[in-house]
């Protein structure tokens, strides 16, 4: 039986790639084309299925639930893929890629804490390997994952246990998430090659065990990441103009969704615009046309968005800008989760989670949580001007974009990846 290996090195470039000299190893780096936003769980779903967005639906790392009139960012059913995966025809090992709960991969493991009635979260993970990974490796580094403590840690476990997994189980696919470059790169002005050389040597224990069992391995990246120095607030924009709707609340301003004539969902700078009446989208369109760092607002159906998950419009952004979901107009009206990590209940993409605004003050609140008071992180800066990288768009150049490492010819375009897959196994 053939064994294939993916490793999925996010934001892993043909132009970084001669820092990680592992992954160099295994051939030479073809760019290929992301769909739009170029985003994880879009980019993802194309490689499982090999279709467009407006086919799979997964048309952003979040969307407007038109029927609950909720926004809802990274949920994590693979039910919300329309299409078949291709993975599903093999004994696979899904390793914190995403869309793994209700999946029917063999083994796994993915992130997901515990919620207590009052409110307190405990992490860890959903693991089905049948290898008992938390007790060999230690718990998972949930803090490492993501927030502002997010670093190499996280990607060592997963990296890690794939190898164990890989060691024991052997399956006949495994897809292995590693994460370690979306975060400085979004956090720095520059890609630090130290941040590569870290990942590099986690993917090569992964690289060694898949190679001790005689499996192929394949490199692949959902995007690169582009230095970024405009935050664009295109809800405090809709707002202005009359087309947002909010409540000042003891918990600070809520944004009332139900009577939104228009609201934008932020994805980096990718945004998608739901328009309540359709008499108004023109008009929505050219307001946002006019707003400074934006590129381009444009019907879903050019960029193969034509989903009914999608906005009524799709707004891209300048290279060097990206889209807040800021809609306040007063940082002392903020909502209290916007300064916290808090990637369910925000109406959008926020890599101020990132930072933080005093480690003093994490230090007090964890401090008021051992001793049994309660307490809210709220550490998080809302100072948009932070970040310096983001994603999003189609790359400009081949050297800043995806890439894909494999044996044989492998596709130029991710819609290409189920029948390459197939091909090698």
């Amino acid at each position: 039986m053939q064994r294939l290996c993916v490793l999925n090195v996010v934001g892993l470039t043909p132009g970084l790639l001669p820092h990680a000299p592992r992954l160099s190893q295994l051939g030479a780096a073809r760019p290929w084309t992301s769909p739009v936003p170029a985003v994880t769980a879009t980019s993802q779903a194309t490689m499982l299925t090999g279709l467009p967005p407006r086919d799979h639906g997964i048309v952003g790392n979040g969307w407007l639930y038109r029927d609950t009139q909720e926004i809802r960012f990274w949920q994590q059913s693979r039910l919300l893929i329309q299409g078949e995966l291709f993975y599903e025809r093999y004994e696979t090992a899904k390793m914190f890629w995403w869309f793994n709960q209700a999946t029917n991969a063999r083994y796994g493991a993915t992130p997901k804490p515990h919620y207590g009635c009052d409110g307190s979260k405990a992490f860890d993970v959903l693991d089905w390997t049948t290898c008992d990974l938390t007790r060999k490796l230690g718990p998972f580094p949930f803090f490492a994952f993501w927030g502002p403590g997010a670093g190499i840690a996280s990607s060592d476990w997963i990296a890690d246990a794939t190898a164990l997994v890989l060691r024991e189980k052997q399956p006949q696919l495994t897809l292995c998430y590693l994460p370690h470059l979306d975060y400085d790169f979004q956090r720095l002005d520059h890609h630090d090659p130290t941040r590569v050389a870290e990942v590099d040597a986690a993917a090569g224990r992964v690289i060694d065990a898949a190679q001790e069992i005689d499996a192929k391995i394949v490199v692949v990246s959902e995007y690169g990441l582009t230095p970024v120095s405009r935050p664009v607030h295109l809800n405090r924009v809709l707002r202005q103009h009359g087309y947002l709707r909010t409540r000042l609340g003891p918990f600070g301003e809520a944004l009332v969704v139900p009577d939104c004539e228009a609201v934008a969902v932020a994805d980096h700078q990718v945004a998608h615009v739901y328009v309540r009446d359709t008499k108004n989208i023109q008009r929505v369109a050219q307001i946002l046309r006019d707003v400074p760092g934006v590129a381009a607002v444009v019907p879903p159906g050019e960029l193969q968005l034509d989903h009914s998950r999608s906005g009524e419009l799709v707004v891209l952004s300048e290279p060097d800008a990206w889209f807040t979901y800021y809609y306040w107009n007063d940082d002392r009206d903020a909502p209290d989760f916007a300064r916290t990590v808090d990637i369910h209940r925000k109406p959008g993409y926020d890599p101020c989670e990132l930072f933080m605004t005093s480690r003093a003050r994490a230090a007090a609140r964890l401090f008021q949580k051992k001793i049994g008071m309660r307490y809210k992180m709220d550490v998080i800066p809302l100072d948009a001007t932070l970040v310096r990288g983001s994603h999003g768009l189609l790359a400009s150049h081949p050297d800043d974009g995806p890439l894909i490492i494999g044996p044989h010819e492998p596709p130029g375009d991710m819609s290409g990846f189920p029948a390459y897959v197939h091909s090698l196994l």
